[in-house]
């Protein structure tokens, strides 16, 4: 990774991967094509692809994604959090939906390509705790267990693992880790990605007594991969400063085996779970505010537009397509004039 403290050094034997439901293992060479050949020790990307991978939501774009199942069937049982103990309502309007307007323009801060940092870390960390009230199972691994690898050292209550953890424990967490080691909401995405690509790849579940070394795990992993330059591990020892690096090497070493070494997230996979989080943003009125259009922000999105027309246009010229004058930009004398309007913003 780029990083002396990394663990992706380490060379291990690919194990066998899982797929939700308790299916047999498959094997290495499924969907191999007869010309590809694996070079050494290096596996060839086909060899790790499997016959379903349909219902990997980590990797296919149309699988629907954990968490926003789950969130459903935790609606749907009534498991979903209690009105009076949502502590967003900063994000909440105060009961007046704010519209736009001939003087001011309200816009969306959050987009795909560029998404709101406070935003998107509470919906993930929505998306976690529905992951946790609603998992399918009990089983986790020694690596991720808080009693036998406590992020303090006050440790953990003797009931640490009996309690769900609250939206906004969760939330802290995250927002703590992100604020400290300066990270980005598309790496708060990426951290999605990953941990449900855990989850299905290695058999396990999201539990109170594992939940925070899961998302630090794969915060960690996310940083590394998406930011260029990435937070080095004794960094977090410095955020969580009762926790080792040999700790930390340690957790980065197996969450990059259960995960078959595979960080590859494709756009159209971080598209869908960008959307996916705004679809149980509005599902939990979790809604992402608007807001008031800038003239700065007015004069960049309309530099943006011109740059894009301009781009089209000359495609269009170059493969001989004629682009044809429309009525928007014909003045009164036939002849062909560029359109221009006068917006007032406040």
């Amino acid at each position: 990774m780029g990083n002396k403290h990394s663990c992706c050094s380490y060379s291990t034997p690919t194990p066998p991967r899982k797929v939700r439901g308790n299916r047999a293992s498959l094997d290495a060479g499924i969907g191999r094509m007869p010309a590809e050949e694996s070079i050494g020790n290096l596996q060839h990307i086909s060899e790790r692809e499997i016959e379903d991978w349909e219902e990997d939501p980590s990797v296919h774009p149309k699988a629907g994604t954990l968490f926003l199942e789950r969130s459903k069937y935790s609606m749907e049982n009534g498991l979903s959090r209690k009105k009076s103990q949502n502590h967003i309502t900063d994000l909440r309007s105060s009961g007046l939906k704010k519209s736009s307007s001939c003087s001011t323009i309200y816009l969306d801060d959050s987009t795909v390509s560029q998404p709101n940092l406070k935003n998107t870390v509470k919906c993930v960390s929505l998306a976690i705790y529905y992951l946790i009230r609603s998992r399918a199972s009990e089983r986790w691994l020694e690596i991720f267990d808080e009693k036998r690898h406590p992020l303090t050292r006050d440790g953990v209550p003797d009931d640490y693992d009996e309690h769900n953890p609250e939206h906004r424990q969760i939330y802290k967490f995250i927002r703590t880790l992100f604020n400290s080691a300066q990270l980005t909401a598309e790496c708060a995405i990426i951290t999605l990605v990953y941990l449900e690509r855990l989850l299905t790849y290695a058999d396990v579940d999201i539990m109170p007594g594992n939940w925070k070394r899961i998302v630090l795990g794969a915060i960690l992993l996310a940083s590394k991969v998406w930011d260029d330059q990435a937070v080095w591990n004794v960094d977090y020892c410095q955020i969580l400063k009762d926790i080792t690096v040999e700790d930390m090497n340690e957790l980065e070493r197996q969450f990059l085996e259960m995960l078959q070494f595979n960080i590859n997230v494709p756009s159209s996979v971080y598209a869908k779970y960008y959307f996916d989080l705004r679809s149980l943003a509005e599902a939990n009125d979790l809604a992402f505010p608007g807001e008031p259009l800038s003239k700065e922000r007015a004069q960049k999105l309309e530099a943006m537009s011109r740059v894009c027309e301009d781009r089209v246009t000359a495609e269009a010229m170059k493969n001989g397509v004629k682009k044809w004058s429309s009525l928007d930009n014909v003045n009164t004398l036939g002849t062909v004039a560029p359109r221009r309007s006068v917006a007032i913003l406040s």
